[in-house]
């Protein structure tokens, strides 16, 4: 039986169409409803919150993994990324109050203070930059804190852009662009080549005809 972490919220009924069209399973959210562990036909669905997708394949509880490139920003697991799976496209954007004086880059400060549900990626980004920032960790709605003079910046992801545009937010700068992305554990990629290679094989002829 081959195990697949996949992310609850925006990504899951990409994720399971994927699985559907390589007739991996014929399972729907519909179907699965509130469970969190569902075996069908050799396939085990491990249903996690996204962040938790990496921790589920690194240490071996699941062969695969789907799970968004902002998520592999942020985590340090040892993993295999396989494939880019073109499906929950949006941008890390670097994004001020409209009524700021900052525009690009060249307009920052010397230094700055920047408020991020992603440290990791956001340091890296300003570390290619050459530019000193003061990173505040936050776990709820980032786009409150300029509003309030917590930091001059935020760093987050957006999709359409309408929920900076609600928070009278404009974006400055992109940081990177996220998909969902087909991540493997180094073990099971290695003992267990035929099945897990043959799913793999039918995701990227799918993804890459």
């Amino acid at each position: 039986m081959i195990s697949i972490a996949i992310p609850t919220g925006v990504l899951l009924d990409g994720s399971l169409e994927l699985l559907r069209r390589v007739e991996a399973t014929d399972l729907d959210a519909d179907m699965i409803g509130r469970r969190l562990l569902v075996e069908r036909g050799g396939l085990r669905l491990v249903l996690v919150k996204p962040a938790d997708v990496p921790a589920y394949v690194d240490h071996g509880s699941a062969d695969l993994g789907i799970v968004g490139k902002d998520q592999l920003w942020e985590s340090s697991g040892k993993h295999y990324e396989l494939v880019d799976l073109g499906f929950g496209s949006c941008a890390l954007v670097v994004a001020v109050p409209d009524a700021s004086a900052l525009d690009g880059p060249e307009t920052w400060p010397p230094a700055m203070r920047v408020a991020t549900k992603y440290p990791r990626a956001t340091q890296a980004y300003m570390d290619q930059l050459g530019q000193t920032v003061e990173v505040v960790p936050l776990h709820g709605s980032v786009e409150l804190a300029p509003l309030v003079g917590l930091v001059e910046a935020i760093v987050d992801l957006t999709g359409t852009g309408r929920t900076l545009r609600e928070n009278r937010l404009r974006v400055v700068a992109q940081v990177g662009r996220s998909t969902a992305r087909l991540i493997a554990n180094q073990a099971s990629l290695k003992t267990r080549t035929e099945p897990i290679q043959s799913l793999v094989t039918s995701i990227r002829a799918l993804v890459r005809p």
